[in-house]
């Protein structure tokens, strides 16, 4: 089968491997699309601080089963699936108190083990979470950043009837802005510097758009949500100057979801953080509950992923995928991969 290995930075190799079985608890799953996601051009550019090449990519993807191992209940050949791509050790404290997705020895499919960008790949049941029928597989896809977008969202203290800030317009951002209103928002609203993306926020039903480059934030704030500000705020680029704006616009005592992987470290104004009492939280990844969350939400109609769905390309072509996100990175939200 054909396979698509990160070899070093900005180097991707197609290359003839041996088809994989489905062993024991496993299914062999035939993959249909690979969405192309930030943390994958971090590693692309040799910028992710936590993946190292060479690697086999793909994280988020779909596909559809077509062979089981021994032991396999409650899955079937021919059903479409999407995967949830933790490795867990299953012993540590996080995974032994119901926080495998922050596993002491976390791997994630693609990213740290060998991952879907590849005609086949065989993975273990519990990772597995069928598909609703009608389901595309671009969509199921894109079932993981939109588990991002609710599991980051789940981190808040309330979301029903909260006026809340997403930072970044992006397709991480843009998921998450779409969660905090499906899940009962009274108002968000998101920032970006790209008209084109703003735009498709607005496409998708965001409230209110904001473009930071000749808009005040604050002034907005202000002006919408009244000396009040955003009840929380969600940070979902991962640069110096988006956590700058989070902090500083908070009113005191906000939440900050910090959701942008950050390819650089970041100065942080604790003094700030201190003077404001904010709650600056983390977040990372998803756990099962957050994938049927996404789910239901699409399914619903409540996130609409057609506007994300920029361009496709084969599994040949997948270098060409990073080349055209590089020449039309204010154009670009979600790029597949096509087998």
């Amino acid at each position: 089968m054909l396979q698509a290995i990160l070899e070093q930075p900005e180097k991707i190799i197609i290359r003839e491997v041996e088809k994989p079985t489905a062993g024991q608890g496993q299914v062999l799953i035939q993959v249909k699309r690979i969405g192309v996601c930030g943390s994958d051009i971090h590693a692309y550019y040799g910028k992710h601080p936590y993946i190292k090449c060479p690697i086999v990519q793909g994280h988020e993807f779909s596909g559809k089963i077509v062979e089981k191992g021994n032991g396999v209940r409650g899955l079937d050949i021919g059903e479409n699936v999407t995967v949830m791509p933790q490795l867990t050790c299953g012993r540590c404290y996080p995974c032994t108190h119901g926080n495998y997705h922050i596993c002491n020895e976390l791997k994630v499919i693609g990213c740290q083990a060998e991952g879907a960008a590849q005609e086949y790949i065989a993975v273990d049941q519990k990772l597995v979470v069928k598909l609703p029928e009608g389901m595309s597989y671009e969509e199921g896809a894109m079932v993981e950043p939109v588990a991002v977008g609710a599991h980051a969202v789940g981190r808040l203290a309330a979301v029903k009837g909260m006026n809340i800030l997403v930072l970044g317009a992006g397709p991480i951002g843009n998921l998450t802005a779409q969660v905090v209103k499906g899940l009962g928002a009274s108002s968000t609203i998101i920032t970006d510097i790209s008209d084109y993306r703003l735009e498709v926020a607005k496409e998708c039903g965001i409230d209110l758009v904001v473009n930071i480059s000749h808009e005040n934030l604050l002034q907005v704030l202000e002006d919408s949500f009244s000396e009040s500000r955003a009840d929380a705020i969600l940070e979902c680029v991962g640069i110096q100057a988006t956590i700058d704006q989070a902090i500083e616009t908070a009113r005191k005592g906000t939440e900050i979801i910090v959701v942008g992987v950050f390819g650089e470290k970041p100065w942080v104004d604790i003094g700030l953080i201190q003077d404001k009492e904010l709650k600056l939280l983390g977040t990372l990844m998803y756990k099962e509950e957050d994938y049927y969350t996404a789910i239901k939400l699409i399914r619903s109609g409540k996130v609409n992923l057609k506007p994300l769905m920029s361009k496709h390309f084969p599994l040949r072509d997948y270098g060409k995928a990073y080349k055209f996100i590089e020449q039309n990175r204010d154009k670009t939200m979600k790029v597949f991969i096509d087998l």
